[in-house]
């Protein structure tokens, strides 16, 4: 059972998706990623939401980015959507945040999947310790880098 589905709106979205599951793979969380689209197939769509014991999902889409909306209309679990960059990078971004009022979804930046697994074990974390303790020294293992970087610069 995957505690995080992500589901890419296309195969050319892969590279983004693979971040995603990099991280999540990290910190010990299991995932699988599909290929599915809201306006190509939006049967499987919603058979993979409905049928999936994921806890969150990860929504990968470029152009109209209507993938992790459509999600969202068939869960009342989180939803994060990743937009991809493009030919016209803020048309993703937008359709992403601009949910209707009652079907939420959450964003972070064009082609940051690594942010979406975060948020993803920050939300699964809620209810796992040792997931918030690794988050934990996550942050403190970038803390310490900056000022290595500092020190280093400073001379």
């Amino acid at each position: 059972m995957p505690a995080v589905l992500v589901i890419l709106g296309s195969k050319s979205d892969l590279e983004v998706g693979q971040k995603a599951a990099a991280t999540l793979r990290k910190f010990g969380v299991d995932s699988k990623t599909v290929v599915a689209s809201a306006h190509r197939t939006p049967d499987r769509v919603k058979h993979m939401v409905e049928s999936s014991d994921a806890d969150v999902f990860i929504a990968i889409a470029g152009l109209s980015a209507a993938l992790p909306g459509a999600i969202a209309s068939f869960t009342i679990k989180p939803v994060i959507g990743v937009p991809v960059s493009g030919k016209v990078n803020l048309d993703s971004i937008l359709s992403i945040v601009q949910m209707p009022p009652g079907i939420p979804v959450a964003a972070v930046g064009i082609d940051r999947g690594e942010n979406a697994a975060l948020l993803a074990l920050e939300i699964l974390a809620l209810k796992d310790a040792r997931l918030a303790n690794e988050l934990k020294r996550f942050r403190k293992d970038m803390a310490d880098q900056v000022e290595k970087d500092s020190k280093e610069v400073e001379g």
